[in-house]
């Protein structure tokens, strides 16, 4: 099973960058087994350690029992709007054909949360904002993180690909 997701997390890498969401090393997709409770993650460029948001996804697969893919992406329009720290509201069908009602954006993180173990407080600061609005993570397969990036999970990480593009989508029309 490990060799078959080693396989599908490459792939949902590859496909980030040909969809046009990641340039250089900004983005990142995973993929967890939950029957052996490993995760599988892009390492970071060049000397293959696990990529330096492992934290955060470890977070959402420990608080997000269903989800089995997630990516980080620092795609153009998505971006900015969780750098201009605001959500992407539900103006249409399109949208809701994805999720329901607007993309959240979670606050912006304290100093203390950033100076120590930012990676996993970014999954913490996700995981709140889910909490606080009572949104269902399958439902709302992605999240603007303030003054970053966006996040976006699915079933599988090909199902986290498809959010991720779907979302970059959604945040061009909010843009226009």
């Amino acid at each position: 099973m490990l060799e078959k997701l080693k396989a599908q997390v490459c792939q949902a890498n590859l496909d980030l960058v040909a969809e046009g969401l990641v340039i250089q090393t900004w983005g990142n997709a995973s993929g967890v087994d939950r029957a052996s409770g490993l995760m599988v993650i892009k390492p970071s460029e060049g000397n293959l350690r696990p990529s330096s948001d492992t934290p955060t996804h470890l977070v959402l697969y420990r608080k997000f029992k269903d989800i089995g893919g997630v990516v980080h992406t620092h795609s153009l329009f998505a971006t900015s709007w969780a750098q201009a720290c605001k959500p992407l509201l539900a103006y249409g069908t399109t949208q809701a054909d994805y999720w329901y009602g607007d993309v959240p954006c979670t606050r912006l993180m304290k100093p203390a949360e950033i100076k120590k173990d930012y990676e996993a407080n970014t999954g913490e600061v996700i995981v709140e904002t889910f909490r606080k609005q009572k949104r269902d993570p399958m439902q709302h397969p992605a999240v603007l993180v303030a003054s970053h990036g966006p996040f976006t999970w699915g079933k599988d990480v090909h199902d986290a690909v498809h959010n991720a593009s779907v979302l970059e989508f959604i945040a061009r029309l909010n843009s226009e």
